[in-house]
């Protein structure tokens, strides 16, 4: 099965008035961290086995999926000099779910972290990888079968965004990237939104230089060498940068409305 690789490593400078003391992807929509609704939406889709990559207060991550099961499930608990503590069959839909929590440290920046983990990726030729802030109705499966399709070494999502990121460029064919500019100001067109398929051989372009920022040097690499192809998406995407985003998507989640919360409509 394909591993899906996210970032979640970042301290959340932006959001701070909604969260202090935790990271960034343990921040709550309805209650769950919005780690959790990412990866529910690639289980959705059938991909289950998941490595993190974890900086920032990691240890509120693996407290979260370590006890998971103590956190959704009746316990019993009998006190005394021996007690006991029987956990009832779980109430999850999570079963099944293989999480790796990798420490990838503490200041690495995004392309650092992704090639410290590769010895978790092994032999698999493909893997996906995204952010650990952002939903979307995101066709996974489609997603993937485009990816093989082109051959190429890299699929990024393009998403129609707010108007405050950076710019993908895109040739006449709709489907190779030009160029990749990180900060100048959309003017209608797309984004990367993340939700990456990845052949094996992308991480022999990473180094483990703490600097090495994944939206830099290695995508402008994959550009110099056509390698970098854009799966176009019209739904809904949105990441949680601020209060305000974080406001907007619990309200979309507690009235019903998240486009993202498929997996409760099977």
């Amino acid at each position: 099965m394909m591993k899906t690789v996210i970032l979640c490593g970042g301290y959340g400078t932006r959001i701070r008035d909604v969260a202090d003391d935790i990271p960034k992807p343990m921040i709550p929509i309805g209650g769950k961290p919005i780690i959790w609704h990412i990866m529910k939406t690639y289980a959705y889709h059938g991909y289950h086995d998941f490595v993190l990559c974890m900086g920032y207060k990691s240890e509120v991550i693996k407290d979260f999926f370590i006890n998971y099961e103590l956190r959704t499930s009746d316990i019993t608990i009998k006190l005394g000099k021996k007690s006991e503590q029987i956990i009832s069959e779980a109430s999850h839909d999570e079963d099944g779910w293989k999480i790796t929590l990798a420490e990838t440290g503490i200041k690495a920046m995004t392309g650092a972290r992704v090639r410290r983990i590769k010895k978790y990726i092994g032999d698999d030729p493909y893997f996906m990888l995204t952010y650990g802030d952002g939903v979307g109705d995101i066709d996974i499966e489609a997603l993937v079968a485009f990816h093989k399709k082109h051959g190429k070494m890299v699929t990024l999502t393009g998403v129609r965004p707010p108007g405050r990121f950076g710019e993908l460029g895109i040739a006449e064919d709709g489907t190779t990237i030009t160029g990749f500019n990180e900060k100048p100001q959309a003017s209608g067109g797309r984004i990367n939104g993340g939700y990456f398929v990845c052949k094996r051989e992308f991480l022999d372009i990473l180094s483990e230089d703490e600097d090495l920022v994944l939206e830099q040097e290695p995508m402008k690499r994959l550009v110099e060498l056509g390698e970098l192809k854009v799966f176009e998406h019209d739904g809904f995407w949105q990441p949680m940068d601020t209060s305000r985003e974080f406001s907007l998507l619990n309200e979309l989640y507690n009235n019903n409305q998240a486009p993202w919360v498929k997996w409760e409509k099977k």
